[in-house]
């Protein structure tokens, strides 16, 4: 328990974190996301050419 009040630098450096790991965050989803649509391998060249026969 700190009893001297934070500096202002350390609260622009806290929100600048914040930031930058939301940032992290979302870049991870969409590498997740992406792998998880590359996994799943569904071909819709095939699918669409069942549909047409």
């Amino acid at each position: 328990m700190s009893l001297r009040k934070s500096h202002e630098l350390h609260q622009r450096r806290f929100s600048r974190n914040v930031g930058v790991g939301l940032t992290l965050a979302a870049f991870i989803v969409i590498i997740f996301g992406l792998t998880i649509v590359k996994v799943s391998g569904t071909d819709f060249n095939l699918a669409t050419q069942e549909v047409r026969n």
